[in-house]
């Protein structure tokens, strides 16, 4: 990956990892299931962010790459696999 994005890509995770700290607290509270998996499922759709910026991030230095006249086959393998291991 290349390292533009990487700042951003910890702040995400920061965040997520603090809403992780949450919902554990709301589960030792014993607060409703049904509030925690919709907590759960903000978690989820917060980390496909991270994905996607990290996908950006690839196709964006896959362009700069080529641009340069320089072989992107490394770059495009790396994206096959982060969108491979998507699924």
């Amino acid at each position: 990956m290349s390292r533009h994005k990487r700042p951003e890509v910890d702040q995400r995770l920061a965040r997520i990892e603090g809403h992780v700290r949450s919902i554990r607290k709301m589960l030792v509270e014993e607060r409703a299931y049904p509030e925690i998996v919709h907590q759960v499922s903000a978690v989820r759709a917060s980390l496909d962010s991270v994905v996607e910026v990290i996908i950006e991030d690839i196709v964006e230095d896959c362009v700069a790459t080529s641009r340069k006249g320089e072989r992107v086959n490394d770059l495009v393998l790396e994206l096959k696999q982060v969108v491979a291991n998507r699924s």
